[in-house]
């Protein structure tokens, strides 16, 4: 395989694989996603995760971390690709694309590869739809030393570029899981672990809550908060007061919230 090469049409076969990955059909099917900017890269690898791909512009700026990223993209066996700026822009769909992309292999994403012991918090989201308020979700675990984000029912594709950008790089730093609520309730009562709803439903004030770890905090969809039979199966339900005129916070924001509220009693 040619591990340097330059290309210069829209019309390569390549670009049009790169532009693919935009589409969660192709996605899945490729099981491969796009992340943007040295910045997001550099902490893949910093995880210990390298892009099989690694795509620049021609004439881009210097910068010693990208050097150290091709470098490494090289010895292990990867490919840099050049292109110029307008292609980029086509593949990242940007008009003003950073000047260096990645394509990753998708992670497992199965309840079985998580270690609920590695972490005393977890973050739980059902049918979060929003690719913004996902990315959040992941780069909030990352800030709380949580384990990770488990995703149940129909969510928003973590793999996708806004997603994925959304979350500044804690989608490489963060477990991952996908489950329909049906696989997550087994797994979760299989071990240790305390799930805690974010409810009106008769809910405890989340600043008295009595939170034990492992502690997996789950908020509902955006607009129609958690469905009240998964409510029911949930060993605390708390709710954050609302001093003024709004009746709720954003999902991700109150994940957030939980989480640190969560933390504080955990660490106390």
């Amino acid at each position: 395989m040619t591990q340097r090469r330059t290309i210069t049409g829209f019309s390569n076969p390549l670009v049009k694989f790169l532009r693919s990955l935009r589409d969660k059909k192709y996605r899945k099917r490729e099981q491969r996603f796009l992340a943007e900017g040295l910045r997001l890269l550099t902490d893949a690898r910093e995880s210990g995760i390298l892009p099989e791909m690694l795509v620049m512009a021609i004439g881009r700026a210097p910068h010693p971390l990208l050097d150290e990223l091709e470098d490494a993209v090289i010895a292990a066996g990867g490919e840099v690709i050049e292109m110029d700026e307008e292609i980029l822009a086509k593949v990242t769909g940007k008009d003003n694309p950073q000047a260096v992309a990645g394509v990753f292999a998708e992670f497992d994403t199965r309840l079985a590869g998580l270690d609920r012991g590695a972490a005393p918090i977890w973050l739980v989201a059902q049918a979060l739809r929003d690719p913004g308020n996902l990315g959040t979700m992941l780069r909030t675990g990352d800030a709380v030393g949580a384990g990770g984000l488990i995703l149940i029912d129909d969510c928003a594709d973590p793999f996708s570029v806004e997603a994925v950008r959304a979350s500044m790089g804690a989608i490489f730093t963060q477990k991952l899981a996908l489950a329909r609520w049906d696989e997550f309730l087994p797994w979760l009562r299989s071990g240790d672990g305390q799930l805690v709803a974010a409810s009106l439903r008769d809910p405890t004030d989340y600043r008295r809550a009595p939170y034990a770890a492992p502690c997996f905090l789950m908020v509902g969809n955006e607009s129609q908060g958690l469905p009240a039979e998964y409510e029911a199966e949930c060993d605390l339900r708390v709710t954050i007061p609302m001093r003024g005129r709004a009746d709720s916070l954003n999902a991700a924001v109150a994940g957030a919230v939980l989480a640190y509220e969560a933390l504080a009693h955990l660490d106390a």
